[in-house]
Order: structure tokens, then sequence, then C-alpha cells
């Protein structure tokens, strides 16, 4: 098992709170966490799984008693987007008996997009996103970023053995998240196929401008309905959309998001790389490199830190900018040659948005400063290091 950071958060949330809810895709190892976390308390632990048939019964018909009879003891209740209907019982229950670290609530879909989810434990819940196994843990674990990165950050897939059952397992994640998972999340009906061919195109356009229309009309779907597509995806935790940063300068700004496949093994996949020395020469390399550098920054991001990107029309442009309120502190462009050179346009950029903190994020790059103050560093210190500094 390896070893996540984000635990000792969640006991601490335990410790001071009735319940916690875990949400992040399938397969990313929440159920193991929570369990491991249930067994650090003194309390009995009891599970249930709302995927399996007799749990789902027993909570559909006696939720209220059942919860009830175990209010002394910590319960972890998986899939609850399945029963949305339970949270209100889970309500009544957390008020009637309010203590610290009753539930562990696990979820796979986005609570904002499962109707009764995230209104009906309002203020009796803390929500923290799992996100995949990130650098600092992998690298903690003796993996390598090579791998890694190469392979993406679900623990499974990530300790196989051979790029061979890797890309078996990739496959099968794929097949039963288009054909299954994704409407069974959200209770709803969108197309297999659609989902399947839209995956495929977002690998090729990855880490590009969002233009829904340009992708509806290859699909022959709307724009519209590409979105709806989009945002079941990224309620899945399949994709993220790095938003632009605006602000009042002038100048004529790029305002569609930016998208990215979340894991990279899925991309190198659907990209059709099955090996790490084969993404070195692959034509995607820099937008791979992009996307996971954002990923794991994403996934050890301050809370008071939000990511945007910046671009103009007139070619000024930001890989990254992280901004603390309102204002954008710190700048960051990516960039895979660990000796990079930098377009006229990223000085530019910092120039609009006078941010004091400016790196380059590469591989592997001992960390210096350029003639103009620019870090250039690796991404393993830059996340040690210097994330939390900004956050300051």
């Amino acid at each position: 098992m390896i070893d996540r950071g984000i635990k000792a958060s969640i006991i601490e949330i335990l410790e001071n709170f009735p319940a916690v809810m875990l949400y992040g895709p399938r397969q990313i190892g929440k159920t193991t966490l929570a369990k491991n976390i249930a067994a650090d308390f003194s309390k009995k632990a009891h599970y249930f799984d709302l995927e399996k048939e007799s749990d789902l019964y027993a909570l559909q018909t006696n939720a209220y008693d059942l919860l009830q009879g175990l209010k002394d003891d910590i319960v972890v209740l998986d899939e609850v987007q399945n029963l949305p209907q339970l949270l209100s019982s889970l309500r009544n229950i957390i008020d009637e008996h309010r203590v610290s670290g009753r539930f562990i609530l696990l979820g796979s879909a986005d609570p904002k997009l499962v109707r009764g989810v995230s209104e009906s434990l309002a203020g009796r819940v803390i929500y923290k996103e799992i996100s995949q196994i990130n650098l600092l843990e992998a690298l903690a674990a003796n993996i390598s970023q090579e791998q890694h990165w190469f392979r993406g950050g679900f623990p499974e897939a990530l300790l196989l053995k051979s790029d061979k059952m890797w890309t078996e397992w990739v496959q099968s994640f794929i097949q039963t998240y288009v054909y299954r998972d994704i409407n069974q999340l959200f209770n709803i009906n969108l197309n297999p196929q659609i989902i399947f061919k839209l995956w495929g195109m977002l690998a090729h356009i990855n880490s590009g401008i969002e233009n829904m229309e340009d992708v509806g009309r290859s699909l022959g779907i709307t724009g519209t309905s590409v979105k709806k597509y989009l945002d079941y995806m990224q309620g899945a935790y399949l994709i993220i959309r790095l938003p632009p940063w605006f602000c009042n300068n002038g100048k004529r700004l790029v305002k569609s998001p930016k998208i990215y496949i979340r894991t990279q093994g899925i991309l190198h996949y659907l990209l059709q790389i099955n090996s790490a020395l084969a993404l070195q020469t692959h034509p995607g390399l820099g937008a791979s490199w992009e996307g996971y550098v954002i990923e794991q920054m994403y996934a050890l991001l301050p809370a008071s830190l939000q990511m945007y990107y910046y671009r103009t029309h007139h070619g000024a442009e930001i890989d990254v900018v992280l901004v603390k309120g309102i204002n954008p502190v710190a700048a960051i462009e990516i960039k895979y040659a660990d000796a990079p050179s930098l377009s006229k346009g990223f000085y530019e950029a910092i120039n609009d948005l006078q941010t004091t903190k400016n790196y380059v994020i590469t591989p592997n790059a001992y960390t210096i400063s350029n003639a103009h103050g620019i870090k250039i560093l690796s991404l393993k210190t830059f996340l040690e290091h210097e994330l939390l500094q900004i956050s300051v």
C-alpha cells in the first residue's frame, strides 16, 4: 500500500467533525484509505458498500434504525451517490447525536452533480477530494517519476509488474467507465460510443483550448451536447478544465478553458503509447508533460490558491497562474527541456500580471535563476519547496 499524505488531514477532521466525505475517481484507493483510517480509531468500525445488493437493500429499507444503532461506532459508507436519499437520514442521525468521527462517506462522482448529496449534509460534513497518487507519494514508495508519469496515479495500475499488464488494466478501466460507470454514477443515459470517441479526441487535443463547436461537428452532435458530456466527464474526475485568468489590462484575452485528461496513463493508452521509452519520441510528449505537471500541482495545491492560465490574442501566455484571492502571485511555464528557452510572450505575460514569483518547471533541472529572475527547477523541487511558500 502506498502511504497517502492526506491521511493525517482526514484523521484531524474526524477528530473534530461528525463526518467527512472523500470523493474521487473509481479505483483511486478511497476504500482502502477509509478502512485504514477507521482502523486508527478506538471505535468499532463498520463498512457498507452501496454497490453490494445486500448493503444497499438494508440501507434503503431501514437506514435510520440501522445507523442509529451504531451511534458509538465509526461507519464507512461507500459509493453514496448510489443512494442520495440516504443522506437525509444521515442529517437527522448526526443532529440527534452530534459527536466527532461517526461517518466516512465515499463517492466516485462530484457531489455538486449528484442531486441531494451536497445539499443534505450542508454544515455537517467536510468534503475532501482524493486525487491520484501524487509524485511525492510515488517517490516515497520508491516509484520513479518516469514510471509515475507514464502509468498515471491509479495505485493498481502504477504497481503492476509489466507495461503489458498495465495496458490490460487501462483498457478494462476505459471500457468500464464508457459502458457503465459514467451513466451509473449520475443516473443518466449518455451514448457510450460518443463518450469513447470524445475521450479519444480529447487525447489528441490534450492541453489545447476547449472548442465545443469544433468537437461537436467532429462527433455529429451540438456544442451544447458536448458541454454536457464534458461536464459529466469532469464530474467523474476524468478531465480537468483549467480556466483562463481575466484582468482589466486593455488586452484581448482568450476566455475559453484549456482541457486536459487527468490521468496520464489513460492519455498514453489513448495515444497508443505503450512504454515510457516510446513516450520520449511521441509528438504528444510536451502536452503530456504539461498535463502531468498541472495534475501534480492540483493534487497538492494549498486551499488559499487557485489555478488558471493566461493568454492574450497577441501571443502573451503563461501555462499556469496561481492566484490568491484576486491577486496573481506566481507565473509558471512548463517545459520538457531541462535547459529551456523562454518566449517573449512569457515575459510579456509576467509584465501584464506583475507576478513576483515566476518559475519554469522541467523534469529534472537543477535549481537556478536566469538573468530575469525566473527560477528554473524540477517538478519535485517545486512541489516540495515552492508550492506552500507561494501560499504564505
